[in-house]
């Protein structure tokens, strides 16, 4: 391994938490290295619109955004590499990562922010469709759908709880789903089942996205599970709600984590490794806002300030 300089602090992940993260440390004249892992700016650039982020009253594109936060990062001193971290050592003097199976990196602070992947359908054109009528994130981009039909794919509490939050908007909810009856709690699915906007379509999978001629959402096909049979059905937009990874592989063992693979944080942003913090979505099963990310990014900022200023005291 080469002699490598130590770093002060090292963020993983360049999304809102990442960058926040990156601003507060800048500007405490900490350089911090970021690691943009292998979605710069994180699921945020994948969104259009944004008009749920405080201070921009007319809305602001996702990707202009994270833009905007990177180039504030960098102003006051911030440092940016690609690379996705696959190995993550805290047993020595230093916090150590690999990065990209090839480099060895050490920090006197970690703040790891790496978020979460939404899980999709895997079908085609579903990348190109992302954010043109494909979403994971009713509360980001549901009031986008007013006064048209469109569908929820899942059964679980996400999948109700997202149905519920688009009857604000939508003029109807297809709430698509595998198997007969749904998995969500009793108190969701009677909720779902006693609204009359929504309309579940039980035993039945979407097998095809089909989009308009601009590249927007027009319609899927769908397959009932039982039958075989196939139908078209038009909506103008599809939210998935199946579920989110966290991008958490290379701490798995080695920092605290649920059963789903989040990690555990204590006094909302430590780690239960002294150094390592933690901020957004890696950690966040609940909201997944880019606000609520943001304001972990601080912290997290704030709290490796003050674990490095105890350090030298």
């Amino acid at each position: 391994m080469l002699d490598l300089p130590v770093e002060k602090v090292i963020i993983i992940g360049s999304g809102c938490a990442g960058l926040t993260a990156a601003i507060y440390a800048a500007r405490a004249n900490l350089s911090p290295l970021v690691l943009e892992g292998r979605q710069p700016g994180g699921q945020l650039s994948t969104t259009t619109l944004v008009e749920n982020f405080p201070g921009f009253p007319d809305g602001i594109d996702g990707p202009q955004l994270i833009m905007n936060m990177h180039a504030q990062a960098e102003k006051f001193g911030a440092r940016f590499s690609y690379g996705e971290v696959t190995e993550f050592d805290p047993s020595n003097k230093y916090i150590r990562i690999k990065v990209d199976d090839d480099e060895w990196l050490e920090t006197q602070a970690l703040i790891i922010a790496s978020g979460a992947s939404a899980r999709y359908l895997n079908l085609d054109n579903e990348e190109k469709l992302i954010g043109h009528g494909l979403t994971s994130c009713a509360t980001c981009d549901g009031a986008f759908y007013k006064n048209v039909p469109v569908a929820v794919v899942g059964g679980g509490d996400s999948a109700a709880e997202e149905s519920l939050f688009l009857t604000r908007f939508a003029s109807k909810v297809y709430l698509i789903h595998r198997r007969d009856q749904l998995r969500a709690s009793k108190i969701m699915a009677d909720r779902v089942l006693a609204n009359k906007k929504i309309d579940p379509i039980w035993n039945t999978v979407v097998t095809k996205y089909i989009p308009d001629e601009k590249g927007e959402m027009r319609a899927i096909m769908l397959r009932n599970v039982k039958t075989g049979e196939e139908r078209e059905l038009e909506v103008a937009c599809v939210f998935v709600a199946i579920g989110h990874d966290p991008n958490t592989k290379a701490y798995r063992g080695k920092l605290e984590t649920d059963p789903e693979g989040y990690l555990i944080s204590r006094h909302l942003v430590e780690s239960k490794h002294p150094g390592v913090f933690i901020a957004g979505d890696v950690s966040d099963r609940v909201y997944k806002q880019a606000i609520t990310a943001a304001g972990t990014g601080c912290a997290a900022a704030i709290e490796a300030e003050r674990y490095l200023s105890d350090l030298e005291n």
